[in-house]
């Protein structure tokens, strides 16, 4: 839980006849997480890859085909038959009853989409034609005319009198031939020879022209009745056509069903034998497996091939295990949590998973700047309904449930503290202080809080340094034993000057702490060198002294605001527990000008205010939770990076 899980590296050797069973072994188990080690292919091999490489593009497209025939049938993959892998899929047998299938599904899907463009068609030809259906006109006449330009239309009555005052010293003839108050139907014509002019100036004034395909003809209103009767026939040709594809879903769902997860199954472990080291009569596999699972993973693979070499070695935590992948071993509890560590980045193999930190820092800084118990069991019970998956439209935050939950408890329990009930502060007693009347006592504690959080924070790094064995991360750098002496140091001077910590008088000798800021500051500010001659790089120095003295005096400089801008950071969670008081407060104030405590209104303004607050100032805690979370406490210990665990599954696995 405070490591990502132990893993073992191994090499295996394994005959070519053994092949197949040992890579339905490796895959079927669902723990070996394969390397690349075709580089290691015999080079002396006229086809190195065995024509894997090509069976597993022969798979990989009639894949592609069966899925886009279930997407047309939408139709669901449905879940792998409980059966273990026992041949490759004869992709030559499989690919005539796929192009069968996908022939007839796909001429019958071309015949619904035509006929879906052609019902959108005809219901955009009667909206242009229902606001002059009143016409006595034949539409046919305005078109193909020699000697004269005709445009029939919408235009916003307002734009009238504009287009007529621009066509003034152009013939022509308008009429409105419907007055409407916000739009009118108008008739615009003249001669063929400056239809460009009055084309232009209709444009301008935002005249619709009705424009209708050359095959309807007569007056409005009898080309609307026969679009209707078109449409009603063709919408009944596609209902038809919707019939059919479900025959096609019932008769073709269990077959294409079976037919995906053999494919799918063929190439994930064609996929897999593209990737081993192909030697003349052997193959090499090379990857990591998790320690505990370790002898049951050579024992399986004995059992298929008594001849394989198996060689493990366990890998140690420090040095550069860059490459080791990470497999996070959290109780499911802390899931929710562990999200939120791997979307910041996942930890590399020798670092500490710090899901547990953030499982009791998060929602903790949380409920201290949303505190109110009803609010708070608000969020919790919205953040139960998430995870129950009970609502659907909400399925894809069932995650952020967990989290939800969590923050809405120690909110509500915070409220106890701050004596908060929705706002009103006269409902339960404080059984510690209320933020309103103890501002800066509640600001105070927020920093105090906060440094220790942030020295929590700077041993995790510099224990991660020793894991490591990077020594010069460890003494030199500024989230190292230098810096925390620094950062002490500058903790000390200002205490030793305010004589308190967190309200606690505390007399303190300035001159140790002295000693600390100077000596601290003095390597943080040339950490480079001693770094590059901990590591053995030369030179120590780059660019000249007067270019390193200002380079060290700015990197001093950096660290004294970093530490300073992350302790007063904090600040926050007491300011937020003080302005979400003040919220509550402006929204009793609106709720009394509504009316008394007897009033609808009144009680319909704390509504809304509750609502209001719950929703919008619940978000932005949150992200200030997050931003002191990612910004202030995992950039002083957490690099990330790590490899994500992805062992060889046949079938579908929980995010590892």
């Amino acid at each position: 839980m405070f490591y990502p899980q132990a893993m073992s590296e191994v090499e295996l050797i394994i005959p070519s006849r053994d092949l197949v069973e040992v890579t339905r072994v490796l895959s079927g188990q669902g723990i070996f997480h394969q390397a690349d080690s075709s580089y290691m292919t015999a080079k002396n091999e006229s086809n190195p890859a065995g024509g894997w490489q090509e069976k597993a593009s022969a798979y990989a497209a009639l894949e592609r085909r069966i899925l886009a025939i279930m997407a047309t049938l939408s139709m669901d993959e449905g879940k792998p038959a409980k059966k273990e892998f026992d041949q490759f899929a004869d992709a030559e047998k499989i690919r005539p009853t796929v192009e069968e299938i996908e022939k007839e599904v796909k001429h019958t899907s071309e015949q619904m989409n035509a006929q879906n463009k052609k019902v959108e068609q005809l219901e955009g030809i009667i909206r242009q034609l229902e606001p002059v259906n009143d016409i006595d006109l034949d539409v046919s006449a305005l078109r193909n005319s020699r000697y004269l330009f005709s445009m029939l239309g919408l235009i916003p009555a307002a734009n009238i009198e504009r287009l007529q005052t621009s066509l003034e010293r152009i013939p022509n003839v308008f009429f409105t031939l419907r007055e409407g108050s916000h739009q009118s139907v108008v008739w615009l014509t003249g001669s063929q020879n400056n239809a460009d002019i009055l084309q232009r100036a209709a444009r301008s004034a935002y005249l619709n022209p009705l424009v209708l395909p050359e095959e309807y003809k007569g007056t409005p209103k009898a080309i609307i009745q026969a679009l209707k009767k078109e449409m009603e026939d063709t919408q009944n040709n596609l209902k038809e056509t919707r019939e059919v594809i479900v025959g096609h879903h019932d008769t073709y769902i269990k077959q294409l069903q079976s037919l995906i997860w053999d494919v799918r199954t063929s190439r994930m472990l064609a996929d897999a034998i593209m990737r081993f080291g192909q030697l003349r009569y052997t193959y090499l596999i090379v990857g990591w497996v998790p320690k505990k699972y370790l002898d049951s993973f050579v024992q399986r693979v004995k059992a298929v091939s008594k001849e394989a070499i198996i060689e493990a070695y366990p890998t140690k935590r420090g040095g550069d295990n860059q490459a080791v992948p990470v497999a996070l071993d959290n109780p499911r509890v802390m899931g929710p949590f562990q999200g939120l560590v791997t979307t910041y980045g996942r930890p590399l193999y020798g670092e500490i998973d710090p899901t547990l930190l953030i499982t009791i820092m998060f929602p903790l800084l949380y409920g201290a700047m949303f505190g109110d118990l009803g609010q708070g069991l608000v969020l919790a019970a919205i953040g139960w309904l998430l995870m129950s998956r009970k609502v659907k439209a909400l399925k894809s935050m069932a995650g952020l449930g967990g989290v939800i939950l969590a923050c809405g408890l120690v909110a509500a329990f915070f409220g106890a503290l701050y004596g908060s009930f929705f706002g009103f502060d006269t409902v339960i007693p404080a059984l510690w202080m209320h933020p309103l009347e103890n501002i800066m006592s509640i600001l105070k504690v927020s920093i105090g809080f906060g440094v220790i959080l942030l020295n929590i924070a700077l041993f995790l790094g510099i224990y991660n340094a020793y894991v490591a064995r990077n020594w010069g991360r460890f003494f030199f750098a500024n989230t190292g034993v230098a810096g925390i002496l620094l950062y002490w140091g500058l903790l000390g001077m200002v205490v030793s000057v305010g004589g308190s910590f967190l309200g606690v008088s505390i007399p303190l000798p300035s001159t140790i702490f002295l000693v600390m800021l100077v000596v601290g500051g003095l390597v943080v500010a040339t950490s480079e060198v001693w770094i590059r001659l901990v590591e053995g790089h030369r030179p120590l120095i780059e660019g000249g002294i007067a270019t390193y003295g200002i380079q060290a005096f700015f990197e001093l400089f950096e660290s004294f605001v970093s530490y300073l801008s992350n302790s007063l950071s904090f600040v926050r969670v007491g300011a937020f527990a003080v302005a979400h008081g003040g919220l509550s407060s402006a929204f009793f104030v609106l709720a009394a000008m509504a009316g008394g405590t007897h009033s609808v209104g009144y009680w319909i303004v704390l509504i809304i205010g509750n609502i209001f607050i719950t929703g919008f100032e619940g978000l932005i805690v949150g992200i200030q939770t997050m931003r002191l979370s990612y910004y202030e406490m995992f950039s002083k210990f957490f690099t990330g990076g790590g490899t994500r665990y992805e062992p060889l599954a046949l079938y579908p696995s929980k995010e590892n």
